[in-house]
């Protein structure tokens, strides 16, 4: 074998994509299976060359011409690491190659040079990019799937959702025969090389290997505390520990048998022929796979099913009466599932799975997820989970909370902060099932691989602490007066426009960015080739979706009052995921983007609460 030339750590000159300028690089890491080295300029951008566009920096020499080819000189039209122009569109690496040799190389060689810049081919380089709920709120992991979740960037997805450049050009792939393919099968094989992962070591999200060991009990028993203690005839944390129940109150095979009807009755819905066949976003391979986006007819079609129930006498208050053994049983259920996952992921091929899961450590992959979308034919699993029985379930427990409430409290009609409750968290979820096709474009949808971390946050953690609030109602009621009522549903309906306007402004924009109706967007490109958008609420700042979510979280809180904090639990531990998730997203955007990064910052100040953080 081969020895490799340069060392980790080695400060070498390298070229930059497209052109036959050299800047100083340090070298990272050698992938022995692409023979491909990946390098950092000084401005932090990261990308993968191959050892003939490294020079030794000792011996290297600049070659005279008519104009300097020095970075400090090529002002109009560089496309050095260090300038990030502000403008409303980003040109491709090809033609900003091709533009940067025919002004600069001689008029003799300009056409060989054009023609080698134009086979430049762009491809994906693996690499692991942190799970963040871009979402529907639901735990740390999970809250990505509306707020999309999932980065603090919006940014353009290219067709082949690459995110780093490689210096690999299609001769290179091939004999002279290969011009005669068709592009067709010239694209299809090239995304087949790009499908394997690389061979670089992967983070580990969430403390690494002792992390997932404290994620896969820590998660179930906080489940297990939330419904023990709000139950109590005082919920104060004064009460904490609340009192454990004999072990075999938690089983009642009624309460399974009613879990896996409802996940079944779910399953048909999904996959009857009703409602529209949506494209999710190009894989590794250059493959989009198809979703059937029917979400909302199933959340009407639920809702006709328990308004049925009801007329004919079945008592939905079962609900409340068996909260701990419906969640022992979602917990069973989604435990299950993830060991499914895992063993299946054995047997998946490379390009199927995600980077994130594939760390070798057994108990980390099976909690983080190891295949990216784990598929019976034509069932998507994942997506099924993400937004089906979970988050309608959400909405058939708020409304059993309401039928209790009535039930323990002797009113003809439920309270007014039940009310607001359910409505407000019913909004939340039919804008969500509404807007179905948006989770695409999510990092878990994208990048998460499907484990124990998704299954249970779509089965258990969102049906089983979201409707904490409703629950806490039950045997805790707070009148309302009138102008609290007035003013916590001002709150929650800003806090909806600013969470739906942004989200389909950064939807819209990731999907299409060259759409005439986003010309008018203010946009910073990035030597990755996508663009950070800064305009609207974009430009306001770097996380609207998530300011949001909190002011819509606080309307949900508030018709508790504030006799408890567990009530306020979901608030609480909301603004703790989002500080966490902005500080890892500042560090994984700075590394990706480099300057670019640093020029978003400066242009939109503020994180998620203008003036104040």
């Amino acid at each position: 074998m081969p020895s490799v030339k340069y060392q980790r750590g080695d400060m070498v000159m390298g070229r930059w994509p497209g052109s036959s300028l050299y800047y100083e690089v340090k070298v990272l890491s050698f992938d022995a299976k692409s023979q491909l080295y990946t390098v950092i300029y000084k401005d932090g951008t990261e990308l993968e060359l191959r050892e003939q566009d490294i020079k030794n920096a000792a011996g290297f020499q600049t070659r005279s011409r008519s104009r300097s080819r020095s970075p400090g000189r090529r002002r109009s039209r560089s496309r050095s690491p260090a300038r990030t122009t502000r403008r409303t569109s980003s040109r491709t690496a090809a033609a900003v190659a091709a533009a940067a040799i025919t002004e600069n190389a001689p008029s003799s060689r300009r056409d060989a040079r054009l023609k080698e810049a134009l086979e430049v081919r762009l491809s994906p380089l693996d690499q692991t990019i942190p799970a963040e709920n871009n979402s529907n709120n639901k735990h740390e992991q999970k809250e990505e799937n509306n707020t999309a979740n999932k980065v603090n960037e919006v940014e353009a997805e290219p067709e082949k959702n690459q995110s780093r450049y490689n210096l690999r050009r299609r001769k290179d792939d091939g004999d002279a025969k290969q011009a005669e393919v068709k592009p067709e099968q010239l694209e299809e094989k090239e995304a087949k090389l790009a499908a394997a992962p690389a061979a670089i070591p992967t983070p580990l999200d969430f403390g690494g290997k002792i992390g997932a060991y404290f994620w896969l009990l820590f998660l179930p028993a906080w489940v297990l505390f939330v419904v023990l203690q709000v139950n109590l005839e005082d919920p104060s944390l004064a009460n904490f520990p609340p009192p454990l129940p004999p072990l075999e109150t938690f089983w009642d095979a009624q309460a399974f048998g009613f879990v896996v009807l409802w996940m079944l009755f779910q399953a048909l819905i999904y996959i009857l022929p009703i409602g529209r066949l949506s494209e999710g976003m190009p894989l590794r391979t250059g493959e989009r796979l198809k979703y059937r986006t029917n979400g909302f007819f199933a959340i009407l079609l639920s809702s006709v099913l328990a308004a049925a129930a009801v007329h004919q006498g079945f008592d939905l208050t079962y609900i409340h009466s068996h909260f701990l053994q419906l969640a022992t049983a979602s917990f069973l259920i989604s435990a299950l599932l993830s060991i499914y996952l895992f063993v299946r992921s054995r047997y998946a091929a490379p390009e199927h799975l995600a980077f994130g899961g594939n760390s070798g450590h057994v108990l980390y992959d099976f909690f983080k997820g190891r295949e990216l979308n784990p598929r019976v034919k034509s069932f998507d699993l994942k997506f099924f989970c993400e937004m089906r029985p979970g988050l309608i379930g959400w909405c058939l427990i708020n409304f059993a909370m309401a039928l209790a409430e009535m039930k323990l409290q002797g009113l003809d009609a439920p309270s007014y902060s039940m009310i607001l409750v359910n409505l407000f968290q019913l909004l939340y979820v039919v804008d969500g099932l509404w807007n179905e096709e948006a989770i695409l474009t999510t990092m878990d949808l994208m990048h998460d691989g499907f484990g124990f971390m998704l299954a249970f946050g779509d089965l258990v953690w969102v049906p089983f602490t979201y409707t904490l609030q409703a629950y806490y109602l039950v045997s805790h009621p707070n009148p309302l007066s009138l102008p609290a009522l007035a003013t916590i549903v001002t709150l929650k309906l800003v806090g909806f426009y600013i969470f739906r306007t942004s989200n389909s402004q950064k939807n819209a924009f990731r999907r299409n960015p060259s759409d005439p109706k986003l010309s008018h967007l203010n946009t910073i490109p990035t030597a990755t080739g996508k663009s950070l958008l800064v305009s609207g609420w974009w430009g306001v700042v770097r996380h609207p979706n998530y300011l949001g979510d909190l002011l819509m979280a606080l309307a949900w809180s508030l018709p508790c009052g504030f006799s408890h904090l567990l009530p306020w639990y979901y608030m609480i531990y909301f603004i703790i995921l989002l500080v966490h998730r902005d500080s890892r997203d500042m560090t994984e955007c700075r590394r990706k983007y480099g300057s670019a990064w640093d020029e978003y910052c400066r242009t939109v100040r503020y994180r998620i609460i203008p003036g104040v953080y």
